[in-house]
């Protein structure tokens, strides 16, 4: 472990490790799996709906023939897919870049100043608490209808996250590595960058990857909302009104897709990148 060599040679830092091949084709099985597991329950219920209540419910085929065509340049609700979901990426965008700059920045803060977490956390659990379609009215107080008020509901929803998570990590390393990075000489700044933030890291990758689901999933319902007229989720809200439920599917699939490549691309990467550096591999 990385951990116990650190200790034992009084070096308060961790040695990265390189990634394995192993680790990658267990991690792309797995996602396999998953994604046939989901498959199959929504292949199973539109059949259910279809015999039970004679729905026409989407199925998986339809709705990846339709996916196709819409990739191939056919229309989703007067626009392409990629422009709804360029739309949609880019006041995700903003939003969670706010919000990771400043959540990040209160986490660290609330994470290395006692008293200033005694205070601050209070304030930071209540926006928890608070829904993320909640803010939609005191977005729309606020900025009236459109893009700002869109990048708002994402900026207050994803922000909460990622302050607990990364204070909790700071304060949950152990007393022993800021003690021996004291004794082997390190001074403040060195103790943060070599220690505190190495040992914290995997909170706050798990902080920054709900602040960015919750971002993602609130940016949808807000574009149902508050009057855009372009976007993944206001292609979803159309269908309501056209009844062309395939295509809600065709848009709900290209949510999935965008979601679950940034969580496989960025987070999944990096997490397998921090558990090599500290010694947090398993063999199994």
């Amino acid at each position: 472990m990385a951990v116990a060599t650190a200790l034992d040679t009084g070096q308060a830092q961790f040695v990265f490790r390189p990634e394995t091949t192993r680790l990658m084709a267990k991690g792309t099985w797995n996602a396999f799996l998953g994604i046939m597991v989901v498959v199959f329950i929504w292949w199973f219920v539109a059949e259910a709906m279809m015999f039970l209540r004679g729905v026409p419910f989407p199925t998986p085929p339809e709705t990846m023939s339709a996916f196709w065509q819409a990739i191939m340049g056919a229309d989703v609700h007067g626009e392409s897919i990629f422009a709804h979901a360029n739309a949609s990426l880019q006041r995700w965008g903003q939003g969670y870049l706010i919000a990771l700059v400043l959540g990040l920045a209160l986490g660290l803060a609330f994470g290395t100043m006692p008293r200033l977490h005694d205070v601050g956390m209070i304030s930071v659990y209540v926006f928890q608490m608070i829904p993320g379609l909640a803010w939609i009215p005191i977005a729309m107080l606020i900025f009236g209808l459109g893009e700002t008020a869109t990048v708002f509901i994402i900026v207050m929803t994803a922000i909460p996250p990622l302050v607990i998570n990364t204070a909790g990590g700071i304060r949950e390393v152990p007393a022993v590595y800021t003690r021996v990075a004291r004794m082997s000489g390190k001074d403040d700044s060195a103790l943060f960058m070599k220690v505190l933030l190495p040992a914290a890291s995997l909170s706050i990758i798990n902080g920054m990857r709900i602040g960015l689901a919750n971002g993602w999933r609130v940016l949808i319902a807000a574009e149902m909302v508050v009057g855009v007229a372009l976007g993944l989720g206001f292609s979803i809200y159309q269908s309501r009104y056209s009844l062309d439920f395939t295509a809600s599917f065709v848009s709900i699939m290209a949510i999935c897709i965008i979601g679950l490549t940034i969580e496989k691309l960025l987070f999944v990467s990096m997490e397998n990148r921090v558990r090599n550096r500290l010694g947090l591999d398993r063999e199994d």
